[in-house]
This record gives structure tokens, sequence and C-alpha cells, in this order.
């Protein structure tokens, strides 16, 4: 398994230094020396999100803050305008039937990305909304939505916005604070390049006020617990958290913060850039409208005459390369390169010679090595 380079828009590879802190000894999720770590992980995770509010971490995947959000800040028979426009923005509205919250859907075409205007139009439509949810960056089809501008919108109405960053936060531009994000939420697998398994949440004063007037409606994803918890001493969780996976996002987070989060979120836009050139030298067709095209997977239209196989297949089975296939109605349709976390050059250059040499074999192309030529020109 070692000899896959995993390219897919998450889980990513992790850090050495992460798996090593993972191998430590567990201590007492009670105890002081956890409540250290516990705290001094929450605090990178703030200084993360960019906030001056605290974090909690959960342990579950995106998905369980992601509900932890929605729950936690809307009533039951509440409106909440769900911004859809790819399979994880579905998922917020699925979330917010399950709680018996009422879904206002805004949808948009997979490939483009929502506008502020239609925000704003959505909200002046109806003044019961009392949340609208957003997927910063939607991997299913590799669109980065403009949270900074929406956030501008949403400064000016009462409604809360619940912002998830699960592959955006440490590859892109995120600033709780700074873009009025009430609620945000993100996942250790992907930019932040530790192993799956964590969440984490933070919410500012606005969303802890909604917070208190919303009827208890969950056990494990209950968010005052864990402000309580959290503000105990030694910290904690309000149940027995994944202490190794905890020591594992600490050390992710502390690669992060060496490395400058401005330095990552450039080193993530320069790899999608380089990608974007890559994938067209090749002559494949990007699937999003380029300009709105996510920081942190390219999504590529498979060409006519060849299957997701021909090209996904070949590029594991022969040259140990793992892409990502489509979802939903895209299945078969496009593929997803991944270059989030800890990629560089050398892992885009092995990918791109191993997609060239893919569709050369298929015919498709004749120079194989035009996409790493394209990929050289941002790196030199």
């Amino acid at each position: 398994m070692n000899e896959i380079l995993l390219m897919l828009p998450g889980p990513t590879t992790a850090d050495p230094r992460v798996l090593q802190a993972m191998g430590k000894a567990v201590v007492n999720h009670r105890g002081d020396e956890f409540g250290e770590i516990y705290t001094e992980t929450t605090q990178l995770m703030s200084k993360t999100f960019q906030t001056e509010n605290d974090s909690y971490i959960l342990t579950g995947s995106g998905t369980s803050a992601m509900e932890a959000a929605l729950s936690n800040l809307v009533n039951r028979g509440d409106k909440v305008l769900n911004v859809i426009g790819g399979k994880f923005g579905e998922r917020f509205a699925e979330i917010a039937n399950y709680h018996g919250i009422e879904s206002v859907p805004l949808n948009v075409e997979w490939g483009t990305a929502v506008t502020p205007d239609q925000v704003q139009e959505a909200l002046e439509a109806d003044e019961d909304i009392k949340a609208v949810t957003m997927v910063h960056n939607e991997t299913s089809t590799g669109v980065a939505a403009p949270i900074q501008e929406v956030g501008e919108v949403m400064k000016n109405y009462d409604a809360l916005f619940i912002v998830d960053t699960v592959s955006s936060l440490g590859g892109d531009y995120v600033d709780v604070d700074k873009f009025h994000i009430d609620a945000c939420v993100t996942g250790s697998q992907k930019c932040l390049a530790a192993p799956p398994g964590l969440a984490a949440i933070t919410f500012n004063d606005d969303a802890w006020a909604a917070c208190e007037k919303v009827e208890p409606n969950n056990y494990y994803l209950n968010m005052p617990k864990y402000r309580a918890n959290g503000n105990k001493t030694p910290a904690q969780t309000p149940y027995t958290p994944s202490v190794s996976l905890i020591y594992g996002l600490k050390a992710a987070l502390e690669v992060i913060h060496e490395e400058g989060l401005e330095n990552s979120v450039a080193r993530h836009h320069q790899a999608a850039a380089a990608s974007r050139d890559a994938v067209k030298a090749l002559g494949l067709e990007l699937f999003p409208d380029e300009a709105v095209s996510s920081a942190t997977v390219t999504a590529v239209n498979i060409p006519e005459g060849v299957t997701d196989d021909d090209i996904r297949g070949t590029m594991l089975n022969k040259y140990k390369v793992q892409l990502a296939g489509g979802q939903d109605h895209l299945k078969g349709n496009i593929i997803r390169i991944g270059h989030m976390g800890v990629i560089n050059y050398q892992e885009l250059a092995i990918t791109f010679t191993a997609l060239g040499l893919t569709l050369k074999g298929l015919g498709l192309v004749d120079d194989a090595g035009a996409g790493v030529a394209a990929l050289a020109d941002h790196y030199i």
C-alpha cells in the first residue's frame, strides 16, 4: 500500500511526523497531560480557522461537525437556506431534513458557484430563514464558493452563516472572523493532512446565543456539553475522544503553522494553477468553470470513447497513482485530482507523468510529457 501515491480529494498522505506522533502512548483522557494536549490542539485549530472564538474537536468525520452545527443552531420546524451545487451541499440539506428543519434549497448548476446576489435574493424573499449553509470547497465538482463575498451579504441579516471548510481549511483562504462566519466546520483528513476520524467546529457569540434557544435534540453532538467540558481544568471532551488521532492532528497543525498558514494556502493555489494547465496541455477539459475552480481538487471531464477505468484503473494498476472518480450523476464522467495536504511538485510530476503515459497508451495524446512540461512552468 505504501507504493500507492494518493492524489485524492481526501484522505491525504500524512507527514511522517504526524504518524510518529500517533505512536505515542495513550494517556488518561481526563488527566492533566491530555488536557494540555487538547487545549494546545484547539488553540491551533482556532488559529487555523483565524478566529478569536474557541474551537472544539469531535471524534467523527467532517459530517459529524456539519450535523453538530445544524442541529445545535436551528430548531425543528425552522427554515434554513441550503446552497446546493454538489454532493456535500446536498448533505447539509439531508441533515436539515433529518432533524426536522425545513430546507429551502438554493440550487446552482454543478460546476458553477453561487453568487452573493443569489444568496441576498433568497434572504430577501423569505425573512423566516434562520441560517444559510454553504460548502466552501465542493470536492464533488472542483468548485470553490465565494464565502468572503457571501459573508459581506450575511453580515446585514440575522440569519446565521454556517460554512463547511472540510476540504479548504489550510489550503484556501478562510478567515472565520473577517468573513463573518458564525459557525465553521472542518475535517482532519484533507488539507490539514492528518488521518481521517476527527472534525473541528467553532461558534461565534451569535451562534452560541442561537444555540441557547434551540431545544436539545442530540446527545453525542451536543455543543453546550463540548463547551462546558472544554472550560474545565484540565480541558476535556464530554465523551471519550480518539486520543491518538488528536496527537496526530496537533502535529499536523504544527506542521502547517511552521510552514506558515499563508504559505500553505499559496502552495495549494500554485498546485491548482499548475494542475489546471497540465490538464489542458494534455488536451483534456476541466469540468468546472475555471473562474471558480478549487484550490485543492481539479475535476476533469473524461474524454469520449474512454472509460473511468481506462484512465483511473490504468493509473492505479500500472503506475500506482490513485485518483478519484465522479459522484452521483458525474460517476463515469469525470476524474478528480486531489492536490491538498503535504503534496508539492514531486507528487504532481509523478501524477501527470502517469496521466500522460496513460492517455498516450489510449491514443489520446502524442506527447505524454506535455502535462509535466506545463506543470514545470509553475515551479521554475
